[in-house]
């Protein structure tokens, strides 16, 4: 029997952490997602004396025209200034979008809040208003390793809407006799999307003539498949790609093949998401 002079009060702390972080990221203005504002960042840890770095973002997207967009919420238990970086790496690599359009926000973190899942906090405190467009659609992922290259993605995908740039110069690459072992991890290095391939010994004694001029993605993985023996093929998947001796296996999320003796295409397929289903491993490390 409940009378009118006593009650029962239960404290919820993740309720109450879920509202501060939302309100202390409301209170920051966005800048824009250059290498220039995320070097500025450890030093401002460092001022702030925080022993750690990891901490809580938020990106947004301002297309032409269009108002400015939440896009993404997410946390970094490595240091933020990386993560953010990340993004930054993935984003300036993709088709029907441009970086000018990317702003963020952040906070560092000082306690490990890694248990109570912050980000899942914000999430649920921004859903309440709107939608995170971003979110649960696999763009926070990094490289998933080799079991996840057969996936048949969700026809909701951030890849499936933004895939990587095959049009895209490759950095670093100068021409010249050269191992192809030596070229393969220069176009690795020089292209703003990952690009996992098989080792082989003999690649480092298989010797190519990389020409002279600007070479884009599309144009090395061409060259590339020119040199290959046996059975090797270059395939480019929608978010990735990937170089392995299993020619002429197929991938469902592929896009283009490049082989020994030509190049092709394929219409990525899809599926449609079953009912509730999330992407758990929305910020799962690398497996490369």
């Amino acid at each position: 029997m409940v009378n009118g002079y006593s009650d029962q009060f239960r404290l919820s702390i993740t309720e109450a952490l879920s509202t501060q972080l939302y309100v202390a990221l409301r209170k920051l203005e966005p800048a824009p997602l250059t290498q220039e504002n995320l070097d500025a960042l450890a030093p401002q840890a460092e001022r702030l004396g925080l022993p750690s770095r990891s901490g809580v973002y938020q990106l947004f997207r301002q297309e032409p025209g269009k108002e400015r967009q939440l896009t993404y919420v997410g946390k970094a238990d490595e240091p933020l200034p990386e993560r953010l970086g990340d993004h930054l790496y993935k984003l300036s690599g993709r088709e029907g979008i441009s970086i000018e359009e990317m702003s963020f926000k952040c906070l560092f973190v000082e306690e490990d809040l890694s248990s109570v899942s912050p980000e899942k906090m914000l999430i649920k405190e921004h859903l309440k208003t709107g939608k995170i467009v971003w979110n649960n659609r696999g763009f926070g992922n990094n490289d998933p390793g080799r079991n996840r290259d057969r996936t048949t993605i969700k026809n909701t995908h951030f890849d499936l809407e933004f895939p990587i740039d095959l049009s895209r110069e490759v950095k670093g690459l100068t021409p010249g006799v050269q191992s192809l072992h030596d070229v393969l991890w220069v176009i690795k290095r020089g292209i703003p999307f990952n690009f996992r391939f098989k080792h082989s010994a003999a690649f480092k004694q298989l010797m190519v003539t990389v020409p002279d001029g600007n070479v884009t993605a599309d144009e090395a993985f061409r060259f590339i498949a020119q040199h290959l023996p046996g059975k090797w093929q270059i395939c480019a998947l929608l978010g990735w790609v990937i170089m392995y001796d299993d020619s002429p296996s197929t991938y469902p999320s592929a896009r283009r093949y490049y082989r020994p003796d030509g190049v092709s295409t394929q219409v990525p397929k899809t599926r449609k998401p079953s009912k509730n289903e999330t992407d758990e491993d929305e910020d799962g490390e690398s497996d490369d």
